[in-house]
């Protein structure tokens, strides 16, 4: 219990913010690099995903190499990177759009297929082509679960974010391993706690935009009923 309290002591403490070791810094970095796989993630992941949703093809192949993906241990492929690529953040920068890329995938074919058929065949019938279908009618009616992916892929990556500071000085996670070299117990729960509050923070703004989502898709698929 002490150690818990001294480390929402070192969190409350103005002094523990400034600086280039700071938490305000390293906060800044943690949500970058989060942000940066994710979005990384998201270019080849989001339209296969789409393609494979709206076709109902290729669903097996996709699903079984993205499984093997998220399989791989994410220290390991961080450690492979890093001998290829060298100290630096683009090693775990790489392992981290790894690891995204599954949820991310699921979440766009998933969102992709659980559009209405009767929507999507009174869209096709109005003479629409199949991109207008994707844009006007499969994704908005998906848009929820799409949301979704990219709120799993998200959490995925920000805990995980802490091994960037294993090949690079950045990040919550350098309060870990530093803590963890010195010994300070207090520093790495405070960088714990930290990680643990940024995770947090993000599923709620995420879980908002999810619900504000599945509002859209619902008001899309009373307007294709109307339109029937």
């Amino acid at each position: 219990m002490s150690t818990f309290l001294d480390a929402l002591a070192w969190i409350l403490d103005p002094s523990s913010w400034g600086g280039s070791q700071g938490i305000a810094v390293r906060v800044a970095q943690h949500l970058a690099i989060t942000v940066a796989a994710v979005l990384l993630a998201a270019v080849p992941a989001v339209p296969l995903g789409v393609l494979i949703g709206h076709t109902r093809r290729g669903r097996g192949v996709v699903v079984a190499l993205a499984g093997a993906v998220r399989a791989v241990p994410t220290l390991g492929l961080l450690t492979l990177l890093a001998l290829l690529l060298g100290v630096g953040v683009w090693a775990p920068l790489l392992a981290l759009v790894a690891l995204a890329v599954p949820s991310l995938l699921a979440g766009a074919y998933a969102g992709v297929e659980s559009a209405d058929p009767e929507a999507v065949d009174a869209a096709r019938a109005m003479g629409m082509s199949e991109r207008q279908i994707v844009r006007h009618v499969e994704l908005p009616l998906g848009a929820g679960v799409l949301v979704g992916g990219f709120r799993a892929a998200t959490l995925q990556v920000v805990a995980t974010a802490t091994l960037a500071a294993y090949t690079s000085d950045t990040g919550l996670g350098r309060y870990l391993f530093s803590g963890l070299k010195s010994r300070d117990y207090t520093l790495m729960l405070g960088g714990a706690i930290l990680v643990a509050l940024l995770a947090l923070v993000l599923d709620r703004l995420l879980a908002v935009a999810q619900g504000r989502a599945t509002g859209l898709a619902r008001r899309t698929a009373a307007d294709s009923r109307l339109g029937a």
